[in-house]
């Protein structure tokens, strides 16, 4: 397998990468939910290493959660509580073993949006 699976978060309402989010992937099966990887975005926004590399990555359903309450709270003033977006969950399949897998996070305060890049 040559698939990788990597991510990145901007935060489009700043026009800045968002670091210092803690992520969490998990590989579904059925209702099964397990860990497979966790990471914090660095500066650049992004992960140090893939979150899936190529020894991991394998075809199936799962999901990517971003904890950006932390990171909002601590970026934008005047919030109200509860956060509109605190954790942001987004489920995705992967299909091709042996294709590049990207799922960036475009987030402000009251809004996100996602897609498959490359």
């Amino acid at each position: 397998m040559t698939g990788y699976l990597s991510t990145h978060i901007l935060d489009t309402a700043n026009g800045l990468p968002a670091s210092g989010v803690e992520i969490v992937l998990y590989r579904l099966d059925g209702e099964a939910r397990q860990i497979v990887a966790k990471a914090i975005t660095n500066a650049d926004g992004r992960t140090d290493q893939p979150l899936l590399d190529q020894k991991a990555f394998a075809t199936g359903v799962y999901e990517l959660v971003f904890a950006v309450g932390p990171y909002l709270r601590a970026t934008q003033s005047n919030l109200p509580e509860p956060l509109f977006l605190d954790e942001v969950p987004i489920r995705f399949g992967i299909s091709d073993a042996e294709a590049h897998y990207h799922v960036p996070l475009l987030l402000s305060a009251h809004g996100m949006t996602t897609y498959r890049g490359s």
